[in-house]
């Protein structure tokens, strides 16, 4: 079962992959850079802060840990244990496989910019959803960036696609904590 899928998922990412333009290779490449991002976080800030200036520390800190366990469960756990080797590290792949710049680490399975930004997506969704318009707008954010990853020939469907659900369930697990500690500390205050 497992050959099965990854049969089906290196020829899912032979097909996406192939789908490139020269031009758009430099485009795509900056997109998934977090450099790039840095006026559209500051963005975030703003209008986080702009919500509710007084508990917003508490929507960055979520933020944090979003990131924390997202990044921690792909990069530092899941892939030295799986050691999935990224197609552009995969010497099947050579000449068949678009890939642009630079490849990354050696391992793939999964994809670290997925989890974290849809954990980031997830958190700010539950957490400022309701007071900030146009929030669910960061899942497609999210999935541009992860299409990069398959673009460029970092990853695999797969790597990016549990990476989204590790990043949904990163973005949950923060929600929930900041949401319980936020209720404890104002119950013990209230005391």
């Amino acid at each position: 079962m497992i050959e099965t899928i990854k049969k089906w998922d290196e020829s899912l990412f032979i097909f996406l992959n192939s789908f490139h333009w020269d031009w758009m290779d430099p485009i795509m490449y900056q997109i998934s850079q977090t450099v790039t991002w840095i006026p559209f976080y500051a963005l975030l800030i703003y209008f986080i802060y702009k919500a509710d200036p007084k508990t917003s520390w508490w929507v960055f800190g979520g933020i944090a840990l979003s990131i924390l366990i997202a990044d921690q469960t792909t990069s530092g756990f899941m892939k030295p244990f799986f050691e999935r080797l990224r197609p552009c590290h995969d010497e099947r792949w050579e000449g068949i496989m678009h890939n642009y710049e630079r490849c990354g680490g050696l391992y793939g399975f999964v994809s670290s910019h997925a989890a974290n930004t849809f954990a980031v997506a997830t958190f700010l969704n539950l957490k400022v959803g309701k007071n900030i318009k146009h929030l669910k707008w960061l899942f497609l954010w999210a999935a541009i960036i992860s299409y990069t990853r398959i673009y460029l020939g970092v990853h695999y469907p797969v790597d990016v696609l549990i990476g989204a659900f590790i990043g949904f369930l990163a973005g949950l697990i923060s929600w929930f904590f900041i949401v319980f500690i936020k209720r404890e500390i104002l119950k013990s205050l209230l005391k």
